[in-house]
């Protein structure tokens, strides 16, 4: 078998797109694994969540909303700073963008360098690439919690920081009044996880703990299927749990053991493969899932910057 093409760079077929009305002005579209997005609306106004990888992309969501709502976007919420979710941001036109101050630090520490990582990993994503001005500028910051009032009898949105996960700066969008929760890439519903940035002992215990504390009845996770009712809820957020325990579980043995990061890929690849291996995404993400899980084991603790030629190093490393 001849080497595997580098990361998403041979999947260049177009995803169908789904959008789907999970409440009065509540909105979310999928994409067979491709990220998904939503929006939700005010009394007068929308807030958007995630920006998609480049203005382009946006533009054919926001033709798609703009046949269920002409309201003006006044807040876009960024759930954490991953190029793919951030750089279509100018298309939306909005008064605030809004993230969690850790997101806007990492724009400023490794933003250029992850625009260049991950339109190389994921060229189909990164559409008219060249339609992108700039790194993305969170306007509005804060750090606990960030209440929208939405105006008339709709209630409010809560944007929450649950600790460490997918990345430091991670945030979910939390609707009370329809007990529908955003949960960004906290949460991946029969998708693999990216924890190339990842902090995953607090994302696997503290972190999931919080996001699941919320009893949401419909769940909106960074990618796959919006998940219904309880059960489905929670199953999806104990699915993401399980891949982290897993990669937690056999990198450990391997490095406790003082064995080699190749040695902890292939140990995982064959762990994690029976129930995730057919899931979008799985063989693009492992090798930097399991390269920054050996760092954080090692002591290293913040990630190290993605960059596009460490991704190729990775990838011929571990990925032959």
């Amino acid at each position: 078998m001849g080497r595997k093409a580098f990361a998403s760079s041979a999947d260049l077929d177009d995803k169908e797109q789904t959008l789907e009305v999970l409440a009065d002005g509540v909105y979310a579209l999928t994409a067979e694994g491709d990220p998904n997005v939503g929006a939700i609306e005010g009394e007068d106004f929308l807030v958007c969540f995630e920006a998609m990888a480049t203005p382009v992309a946006a533009r054919d969501w926001l033709a798609r909303l703009r046949e269920h709502t002409d309201k003006p976007v006044r807040y876009l919420v960024l759930s954490h700073y991953h190029a793919v979710r951030v750089l279509g941001a100018s298309a939306f036109d909005a008064e605030v963008v809004v993230a969690h101050e850790n997101t806007r630090a990492l724009v400023a520490e490794r933003g250029r360098e992850d625009w260049e990582s991950e339109f190389a990993r994921m060229p189909r994503l990164a559409k008219a690439a060249d339609s992108v001005p700039g790194l993305t500028w969170p306007t509005l910051t804060f750090s606990d919690r960030l209440t929208i009032d939405l105006g008339g009898d709709r209630g409010d949105l809560v944007l929450q920081y649950c600790g460490r996960g997918h990345t430091e700066g991670d945030i979910v969008a939390w609707l009370p009044e329809h007990r529908v929760l955003f949960a960004g890439d906290l949460v991946e519903a029969e998708a693999a996880l990216y924890t190339g940035d990842a902090y995953h002992h607090d994302w696997a215990s503290v972190t999931l703990d919080r996001v699941k504390a919320f009893g949401a009845d419909a769940l909106v996770g960074g990618r796959g299927a919006v998940s219904r009712g309880r059960d489905a809820v929670d199953a999806a957020i104990e699915q993401t749990r399980d891949f982290l325990r897993v990669m937690i579980r056999e990198v450990g043995a391997v490095h406790h053991a003082g064995g080699t990061l190749k040695e902890a890929f292939e140990r995982t690849r064959e762990a994690l493969a029976p129930r995730y291996g057919r899931w979008p995404i799985f063989e693009h993400c492992l090798p930097f899932d399991v390269s920054r899980l050996w760092d954080e084991l090692s002591g290293i603790e913040r990630p190290v910057i993605w960059t596009a030629e460490r991704d190729r190093e990775v990838w011929d490393l571990l990925q032959d």
